[in-house]
């Protein structure tokens, strides 16, 4: 029997892992109040059932005659998290999706959004409402930030609580499941933000239930998640719980797990690992796939290497190596991390190999870091130029609109969208909007917001930025970050629309754009003259990109593999807002290119 509270025959079955209490009693709080005292199996599970249908009725479980706890399998908490639980009927939805059959993962062009700051409205239903401009745009997966309940109305969702409850300002579970209805008969997937490497700080009360977590380990947000001590098994099932229910009470395609590199496990088999065994038996049941995609600063391809050849068999990870080359190479920032950026050929191996860093020294760590990935499909790896964390966690969260010139934009977008890896969008990057993305709270006890405050300010002090950062307990804060999507339809906005709708058209339209093989790609620099080029070829499909990263002019001379080429886009022409380059024909396939400031053309052999 799964765990929570279900509805089966017409009963709603309660069960709740607490194996150390006492005592749980079911305390119904509405639609009438009433305590029902429950029994324990042999395995630690706490049961009883009420012999009518309920659905809305409202709960806590009542630990050891002392206290009210919602429960840690809530799948609804219609008043915070500090209220208490509701019981859904998980089957009383009408899903119009019976013809999804999902997008293999190597076709996503996916788009992460912030769902309360998306839209003025900040809910699922404004996400609806501009799912066909996204659409329209070339986008076929949106992945949105966590939506698991987190305290107040305000977060970016990595302070969530209740795993299994979806926001109750954002629509709660019917709004998230309309969504993602509406999502699939548009033809687009849904990717959703898990954690599993802690909870939040507020409200969290599961810790009271049983041994979920425990102090042998120490992460950056505390207390590690039980993965490998005693009574592990039940807490490794209840995350994997988790990750299924996602798939199959709200149809959601592929989950984003946030900083594997926080969930510590040494058991044979990692918790991982078994994640992936149970989504990829899930997938075969189910006769369309769902895929796993990690987030990780480790470098370590165990997470996306396949199981048989001894790895996690992860689906996808989330590839950080590739933004900082982007960003030091448009910025020339030098701080914190990106001091370990900042050349050409680090971006020829990450195009090549996946990582930068796959052993060798770190300055910024101090160390050694990462191991090789070289030979795994670019398909495995998620790449963006911008995205929540790499905005969010500078001080003033400035988007890189607010950091690089337009030219600057269209660059970045051409590299990650034509690079040999699945490309991600961050909300609002498509038109340069340069609203900031800072980092907001709505907590309500004054001694963890004052801490979080404290946090902040030291968390900036590797990066040398000046002044405090804005208060994130400040409504103003949050307002300053809600996307304004009248800018999209004006100067210089529209123009960079329109760019990366040409980009994403070019991706789908050219067949070696869609190859992943490192095999087909081969990559020359002139680091002195900022000037890369990059040719994929399988077959007859073949594209030739030069790029440009630095604001001055530069000439250099480029020979062509054989062939006639044609000149397919152009960032540098007037109708981008470009400044102009020349292009001169020397001698058979060899040609003197002069390219002003920065930018990129792409050829494509005729």
């Amino acid at each position: 029997m799964e765990p929570g509270a279900f509805k089966k025959n017409d009963c709603i079955h309660f069960r709740v892992f607490a194996p150390l209490k006492k005592s749980i009693d079911l305390h119904l709080v509405f639609p009438e109040e009433k305590i029902i005292p429950m029994e324990i199996d042999q395995n630690g599970y706490w049961h009883t059932k009420l012999d009518f249908p309920c659905s809305g009725l409202r709960y806590f479980y009542n630990i050891d005659k002392d206290r009210d706890r919602p429960d840690p399998l809530s799948f609804s908490q219609p008043e915070g998290v500090h209220g208490p639980s509701e019981v859904i009927d998980h089957s009383a939805f009408n899903w119009t999706d019976d013809r999804w059959h999902g997008i293999p993962l190597e076709k996503m062009v996916l788009y992460e959004l912030h769902t309360g700051t998306f839209t003025k409205e900040g809910t699922f239903e404004g996400i609806i409402k501009r799912i066909d401009d996204l659409k329209e745009l070339g986008v076929n997966a949106i992945e949105l930030m966590p939506v698991s309940s987190f305290p107040g109305s305000r977060n970016w969702g990595y302070d969530g609580v209740y795993p299994f409850a979806v926001q109750n300002s954002y629509g709660g579970p019917q709004g998230l499941k309309k969504l993602v209805n509406f999502c699939h008969q548009k033809k687009m997937a849904v990717v959703l933000d898990v954690v599993y490497n802690h909870l939040g700080p507020e409200g969290n009360t599961i810790w009271d239930f049983a041994p979920y977590f425990t102090d042998r380990y120490k992460t950056p947000w505390g207390w590690a998640i039980n993965f490998d001590g005693e009574y592990s098994r039940e807490v490794r099932d209840y995350f994997i719980f988790n990750v299924l229910y996602w798939f199959k009470y709200f149809h959601i395609d592929a989950l984003r797990l946030d900083a594997v590199h926080g969930i510590y496990d040494f058991s044979a088999k990692h918790i991982l690992r078994e994640m992936a065994d149970k989504t990829d038996q899930f997938s075969k049941d189910q006769g369309r796939p769902f895929y796993l995609i990690a987030e990780s600063d480790l470098n370590n391809a165990i997470l996306v290497t396949d199981q048989k050849n001894n790895g996690y068999g992860i689906h996808g990870q989330w590839n950080d190596d590739f933004h900082h080359c982007i960003h030091t190479l448009l910025t020339n920032e030098k701080t914190g991390y990106y001091g370990d950026f900042g050349k050409l050929t680090q971006l020829e191996k990450c195009l090549t190999d996946n990582y930068v860093y796959s052993g060798q020294y770190s300055p910024f760590r101090k160390r050694n870091h990462g191991n090789s990935a070289a030979g795994i499909s670019g398909s495995r790896f998620v790449v963006f130029s911008q995205n929540h964390d790499q905005t969010g966690n500078r001080m003033n969260g400035e988007r890189l609109s607010n950091l690089v010139d337009f030219d600057g934009l269209k660059l970045a977008a051409g590299m990650t969208l034509l690079s040999p890896f699945i490309p991600l969008i961050f909300m609002g990057e498509e038109y340069g909007e340069n609203a900031p993305f800072l980092y907001f709270i709505s907590h309500q006890d004054p001694n963890l917001i004052e801490a979080v405050r404290n946090g902040r300010k030291k968390e900036f002090e590797a990066f040398h930025w000046k002044k405090d950062p804005p208060d994130p307990y400040d409504t103003w804060t949050f307002e300053q970050c809600i996307l304004q999507w009248e800018k999209r339809t004006k100067k210089p906005h529209s123009i960079l629309l329109n760019w990366y709708r040409e980009l994403i058209r070019l991706r789908r339209v050219t067949p070696v754009l869609s190859d992943f093989s490192k095999k087909t790609l081969s990559v020359h620099f002139m680091e002195d003259k900022s000037i890369m080029a990059i040719h994929r070829s399988k077959n007859k499909s073949q594209i030739f990109i030069v790029a440009h990263f630095s604001d001055r002019q530069d000439k250099c001379t480029m020979k062509f593999p054989i062939g006639k080429w044609i000149k397919r886009l152009d960032s540098y022409e007037e109708k981008w807002l470009g400044k102009g380059s020349i292009l001169r024909k020397k001698k058979s396939n060899q040609y003197e290119i002069e390219l002003k400031g920065f930018g990129l053309i792409i050829f494509q052999l005729n």
